[in-house]
């Protein structure tokens, strides 16, 4: 488990993403946050720290450096007032801008209590680095790459650190329904919630979303330095309800529950960012996926989920199989890519001419026999590089089939295929 690193110290084999997360963890979960209480300055200080940050990736705030100040009445009569951060990346596509993924990680924790030891009064800080300063970490490299590579975004990219979410909810709902006007424009959202023990799992849970388990199952069929399991049961209340009330079809990505959970342990040292980095690889290439391809539904109809079922049956995903199917004795589809697909693939001359470059996703499935079936683009930049990469597909040799329980099954596989030309000089 990595430890943490003190003010002052750094790992030189540590990663640049690595170290900073470190220390916006660091600061976020510190003494001074004093646990980042609704309401409380310390939440106040981590929301000035998250627009700094945001301004520092380049992203457009789209409130004050303070947040978005709101109030609740409490149950006891009084108002409690909290704040949310947001910021904004615009999407490229004249028709799709317009329309919006929101990513978002909650702001506050438990605070600190006053208790009697032995007589002695003792303040005890609930520090909330699992809960949730690794989501916010996370939440800020994110903001930093997808800014980066913003010409990949149809969609525009809302980034949302939100208030008072340990009281219900407050923050999400404020922001859906009385401060960001354009809600009814969301189309889908990523929530950020305790990502940072994954030696105990990697999970998505989109409350059985049809549409949305399609794009997960899809890219971790590709490669990715991690893959997270679809659940069907809640792995905790969260944000993502109030995404549910407005039926925004929402998504939350959790290395669930773990022993420091609501205790004033859930300091630094439990984190493990090393894996912590390669989930914002994978979260990155989700909200890709999401800000390009087709909008989810919220409740797809029985007959969507029934096709998408029967799609699935007998057919496993390769990295579901106990033994994965193997082209020239790997298991590592990038081996097909660079012994076969490459060394086969032929640009189309008209392409050439017309100067078109770009990448198609190819599905297909090595069956019982190890041959390759099925093979479809999923996602195409142009037909005339679809037809290309799809004919090299279709005339692979045979693979070594992939084995569930020792039996032999068919199991399907996603590749990007890429075409680039190069510049000329």
């Amino acid at each position: 488990m990595a430890q943490f690193v003190t003010p002052g110290y750094s790992d030189l084999s540590e990663s640049e993403m690595v170290r900073a997360m470190k220390a916006d963890v660091g600061y976020l979960a510190s003494a001074a946050m004093e646990g980042r209480a609704p309401g409380s300055d310390g939440e106040l200080e981590a929301a000035r720290y998250m627009s700094a940050r945001f301004t520092e990736a380049g992203v457009d705030l789209l409130y004050g450096n303070d947040g978005d100040l709101f109030g609740m009445v409490r149950d006891e009569g009084d108002t409690l007032r909290s704040r949310n951060v947001a910021a904004f990346i615009p999407g490229y596509d004249s028709k799709l801008k317009n329309k919006y993924i929101v990513l978002c990680a909650r702001l506050d924790n438990l605070g600190s209590a006053t208790v009697s030891v032995d007589g002695d009064q003792v303040t005890r800080i609930y520090y909330g680095a699992n809960g949730n300063a690794s989501g916010l970490a996370m939440l800020l490299q994110l903001a930093q790459r997808l800014n980066t590579n913003r010409v990949l975004l149809k969609r525009s990219v809302l980034l949302l650190a939100s208030g008072a979410s340990t009281k219900d909810c407050a923050g999400t709902w404020y922001f859906l329904n009385r401060s960001f006007s354009d809600a009814g424009a969301i189309e889908a959202a990523v929530e950020l919630n305790m990502l940072g023990t994954a030696s105990s799992g990697f999970y998505a849970y989109t409350a059985s979303n049809a549409d949305l388990n399609k794009v997960v199952t899809g890219l971790s069929a590709t490669l990715q330095p991690v893959q997270p399991s679809l659940v069907s049961a809640e792995p905790c209340p969260s944000d993502h309800r109030m995404f549910y009330d407005r039926k925004i079809p929402a998504v939350m990505f959790t290395t669930g529950m773990y022993p420091e959970y609501n205790t004033v342990r859930d300091t630094p040292s439990v984190l493990e960012y090393a894996n912590m980095e390669r989930e914002v690889e994978y979260i990155y290439n989700f909200v890709v996926e999401l800000a390009g391809g087709p909008a989810p539904e919220f409740d797809p109809s029985e007959a969507a989920r029934e096709e998408y079922l029967a799609d699935r049956v007998g057919v496993r995903p390769y990295y579901e199989c106990d033994v994965r199917p193997t082209f020239l004795g790997s298991s590592d589809p990038a081996v097909f890519l660079s012994k076969w697909v490459y060394v086969y693939l032929k640009y189309p001359q008209e392409a050439v001419r017309q100067g078109i470059q770009g990448r198609v996703l190819v599905d297909f499935v090595i069956d019982e026999k190890g041959r390759v079936t099925d093979v479809k683009a999923a996602k195409s930049t142009h037909p005339l590089l679809e037809a290309e990469a799809l004919r090299v597909i279709k005339a692979s040799p045979d693979w070594k089939p992939g084995r569930v329980r020792g039996k032999k099954v068919k199991s399907q596989i996603s590749l990007n295929v890429e075409f680039r030309l190069e510049k000329k000089k």
